[in-house]
């Protein structure tokens, strides 16, 4: 099924501002979502990983999915992160983001319990038959201890409102394979920051980047030029990204890109437990970029 309203370019796979304490920070999520308005992203993707699914409740990650989609009022699509490692719950939340007019649901693959790929299949199988919005699935083994295999994703791009694939895998192999085998119509989006221009003149058609989330401008003005076939131009973007695309990650996600918008002044720097501030040592490393960015 092609998409019927099918995004390009650059979408930003936006934090969740909290304050130190680990409340929720509503008024720094309305002015992140303009900021990305006049930034030129291309849309917003709410509760991802970037996000902080895994540290809110079930209340909470629907109330930031609903307030994320009344900010922007209808000038940016809002794709909502409705995945989970149970089944009914998915469902639970992708239900929620059609209530709430969401685009589209983005859905990582169940974590932890480590499903075979006939129990993936049958998992976005069942959401999509459940739910009549169009969904995206999220392959990112890296954080999730479980691979989505390109024959399980030809599978379900068979299926009606599954319209597209987020590849975080960074092995552009894999999307190469994905863009030959998935039929005419079906979205790919790259998930990794690092590649996401050679992704996207392979033939993919954006990328959810948290990269986006620092300077979105210039992530836009990369993917726009790789989506245009002019690869010299995209590089050549992309080359003032690279320290910042590499040390996002100097920790794990999103503790860095949290400290960054922080010494931007674009929120607080609360995050819940787990996860913790950014180190001393990376903080140090981390500003180099910003300020090579002209950010701070």
């Amino acid at each position: 099924m092609q998409a019927k309203n099918p995004l390009t370019g650059a979408m930003v796979a936006l934090i969740t501002p909290m304050f130190d304490d680990g409340s929720l920070d509503f008024d720094s999520l309305k002015n992140l979502v303009e900021f990305h308005i006049n930034e030129g992203s291309s849309g917003i993707v709410s509760m991802g990983t970037t996000g902080e699914s895994a540290t809110l409740n079930q209340a909470e990650h629907i109330e930031v999915m609903q307030k994320t989609v009344e900010f922007a009022r209808g000038k940016i699509p809002i794709i909502a992160g409705t995945g989970a490692n149970s089944t009914a719950e998915a469902i639970e939340l992708t239900l929620a983001a059609k209530d709430i007019g969401a685009a589209a649901a983005l859905l990582v693959t169940p974590y932890y319990n480590k499903p075979t790929q006939e129990g993936l299949y049958q998992h976005y199988k069942a959401v999509a038959e459940a739910v009549e919005i169009e969904q995206i699935l999220y392959n990112v083994p890296s954080r999730t201890a479980v691979d989505l295999s390109v024959e399980t994703a030809v599978r379900l791009a068979g299926i009606d409102n599954i319209i597209g694939i987020k590849d975080a895998t960074g092995d552009l192999s894999v999307g190469k394979e994905l863009i030959a085998k998935c039929p005419p119509g079906f979205m790919f989006y790259s998930g990794d920051d690092g590649t996401a221009i050679e992704f996207i003149l392979l033939g993919g058609h954006g990328g959810i980047s948290v990269s986006s989330n620092i300077s979105p401008k210039l992530v836009s003005q990369a993917y726009n030029a790789a989506l245009a076939g002019d690869g010299d131009l995209a590089h050549s973007i992309d080359a003032k990204l690279r320290g910042l695309h590499q040390n996002l990650f100097i920790e794990s996600n999103p503790i860095p890109v949290k400290w960054a918008l922080y010494k931007m002044n674009k929120c607080e720097a609360g995050m819940r437990l787990p996860l913790t501030k950014l180190s001393g040592e990376a903080q140090i490393i981390l500003e180099q970029d910003l300020l090579s960015l002209g950010v701070v």
